[in-house]
């Protein structure tokens, strides 16, 4: 799809590429690719916090820019998918954006997720950012396709409602979510989140996420409960207080303002 539609000629690369760590690659690589994606997930959190703060500025790659490579803050899916695929398109990469269903019915879900897809070499990758505990890099999408890292296995399969994403759990596959080809252009990524920042019935508006990629484990912290996955170790999973809620977004290293600090917490004191 054309760099024009999404306006990537505005994105500062080599400001993007200083923030995640990465020199930038000689061309486009499935090497490359991972490298990456591998360092998006790793700078960036999966949060909603703006969301509970009433404060999103939007999804336009300006401000997401300025949100993520300006202050080194996260967020979710809309800004991971605009950011990345604003990356990879300037690295010579061929991308197209999706939206996705998420839940176990497809039918009964909006298209309120993002995903980027990657054409390399006549192989096509999903790479899925702004998922929370997703791929943690780019899985082939190839009926039945199984990818391993850190001990968490997807797979993609290919079916009625179109490619659906799987996480391995206990015996047997559970349904993240399934995006479909249709075209989608900016308008459609700011409708979706549109909807997921402000509806009263979405889980964004009642419950704390952060997520992070670290070297050794993946934190998931709600507001009241924290899960840690180490590979080759049994899941933590317990609840927490206030306190500590605030303790672990010092520790992923959310650069919140003391502003934001304060409302947060005085927010995440009115959830159930």
């Amino acid at each position: 799809m054309s760099d024009d539609l999404w306006g990537t000629d505005r994105l500062d690369l080599t400001a993007y590429l200083e923030r995640i760590g990465v020199t930038e690659p000689p061309g486009p690589s499935r090497e490359a690719l991972e490298e990456v994606y591998d360092a998006h997930l790793r700078t960036f959190t999966f949060d909603n916090i703006d969301v509970l703060l009433d404060q999103h500025p939007g999804v336009d790659l300006h401000e997401v820019e300025k949100k993520f490579v300006g202050r080194g803050r996260g967020g979710y899916c809309f800004e991971h998918g605009t950011l990345l695929g604003a990356v990879l398109d300037r690295l010579g990469f061929a991308v197209d954006r999706r939206l996705a269903r998420v839940g176990p019915d497809p039918t009964a879900a909006g298209r309120t997720h993002l995903v980027v897809v990657v054409d390399l070499d006549g192989e096509r990758l999903l790479a899925d950012p702004g998922f929370g505990l997703s791929v943690w890099r780019p899985i082939p999408m190839v009926d039945g396709a199984v990818d391993e890292v850190g001990g968490i296995a997807h797979r993609v399969r290919w079916g009625e409602h179109g490619w659906a994403l799987e996480r391995a759990k206990d015996d047997g596959w559970e349904l993240m979510h399934t995006h479909d080809e249709a075209l989608v252009v900016p308008s459609d990524v700011a409708l979706g989140h549109h909807y997921t920042s402000t509806h009263p019935t979405v889980h964004f508006r009642h419950r704390l996420i952060v997520t992070k990629l670290l070297a050794d484990r993946h934190i998931s912290l709600t507001h009241n409960t924290v899960t840690i996955r180490r590979p080759g170790e049994e899941t933590e999973h317990r609840e927490i207080g206030l306190d500590e809620v605030m303790g672990y977004v010092e520790e992923l290293e959310v650069p919140l303002t003391d502003d934001e600090r304060t409302r947060l917490r005085g927010r995440l004191e009115t959830l159930d």
